[in-house]
């Protein structure tokens, strides 16, 4: 029998093409838990909201985290509810350009 292939939300993929606009930073976690690694690089660094953090575990892992205004989040509940996060909301002309990019 044939195996069906997963829907994809359309919803989480365009989470997922607006958090590819904003500025991204790779660390490694080193002792600390991974999101308390990303925690101390914000407070160490200054970075300001929004920023995407990939806290890489191991060689194999890599965590990814959402620094907003409201705090540190999931990146995968944040491509899910993106339109709960104002620092995500796209103005007219970015997201014009965005459906245009998307769609060639």
């Amino acid at each position: 029998m044939a195996r069906r292939r997963k829907r994809k939300s359309r919803r989480r993929l365009e989470g997922r093409r607006i958090l590819e606009l904003v500025p991204q930073y790779s660390i490694e976690s080193g002792e600390d838990k991974p999101v308390t690694a990303a925690r101390k690089f914000i407070q160490a660094e200054g970075i300001a909201p929004p920023a995407l953090l990939l806290v890489k575990r191991n060689e194999h892992t890599t965590d990814r985290y959402f620094w907003a205004e409201k705090g540190l989040f999931g990146a995968q509940y944040v491509e899910e509810n993106h339109f709960l996060f104002p620092s995500l909301r796209l103005s007219e002309d970015e997201s014009d350009e965005l459906s245009l990019a998307s769609s060639r």
